[in-house]
């Protein structure tokens, strides 16, 4: 039994660790992926109910062979779990980094665990556990390997033929996918190892923080300059007119006064 079947049969989710579960409904769970190929990184799986059994949710392969409906009526409810999961996720990036940035949702075309689960993580691929060619290229979102969410959820609306074509997942066709060269999944810039991809990475991730705090900066200021404009216009607004000054300044001579 793989480690996610086991969680897919829990009766009561909510009695695993904390530093696995993230939250659960009653058609899923969230978990935290324990080797985490982003700066955030979940796993959200469908819980074992009919009319499904353990095999028909092994991947996405196997649920695509069952009845078109009822594996549409799950993916769809991945999704909305998964949308859940990446507010949480915005919110900890505002908390955290002070902006957000995107998030993907997909499947692996050939993965490599059983029990099906749907990757939420965060657009920057920055982690001390990518380690492999093979691991990056998985999650290289125009590659082709790592399947998003948006796309399978598309194959239910779409030509007969086309759908069954699709959903056959060959692995022939999706496994090479993984030992082609190292490419920035940003900026296209081919990467000749790892240790420099990561670090292309990082200097990318890098780049758009300070983009981003620089944004903020910016608005701040105006924000700033705004609020310093309408206090003034405030204050001006309270001065009365000069011409009432002048009378007010006559009548306290009085008409003896010395000039």
């Amino acid at each position: 039994m793989t480690i996610f079947r086991a969680y897919a049969q829990k009766s009561n989710p909510a009695s695993l660790p904390p530093s696995v579960l993230l939250s659960h409904s009653e058609t899923c769970l969230t978990v935290f992926d324990a080797f985490p190929k982003s700066i955030f990184h979940f796993l959200v799986i469908p819980r074992v109910r009919s009319p499904f059994d353990v095999y028909q949710l092994a991947n996405l392969r196997s649920l695509l062979k069952c009845e078109k409906s009822c594996a549409k009526e799950l993916i769809t409810d991945l999704s909305r779990e998964a949308n859940d999961v990446k507010k949480m996720i915005e919110t900890e990036m505002f908390k955290k980094y002070g902006f957000k940035w995107e998030i993907w949702m997909g499947f692996h075309a050939v993965p490599s665990m059983e029990h099906l689960h749907l990757h939420v993580l965060s657009a920057d691929l920055c982690s001390p556990r990518m380690k492999l060619k093979k691991h990056y290229n998985s999650f290289h979102p125009k590659l082709g390997f790592f399947i998003h969410l948006s796309d399978v959820l598309s194959w239910f609306d779409a030509d007969p033929s086309y759908y069954k074509t699709t959903s056959q997942l060959k692995k022939i066709e999706y496994e090479p996918l993984l030992k082609e060269d190292l490419s920035c999944w940003k900026c296209d810039r081919d990467l000749s190892n790892m240790p420099k991809l990561k670090s292309h990475l990082q200097e990318e991730f890098d780049k758009l923080s300070d983009q981003e705090k620089a944004k903020a900066e910016r608005k701040r200021k105006r924000t700033d300059d705004l609020a310093q404009t309408s206090s003034t216009r405030i204050l001006n607004d309270d001065d009365p007119p000069p011409d009432k000054l002048v009378r007010e300044s006559e009548e306290e001579r009085g008409p003896n006064s010395e000039n």
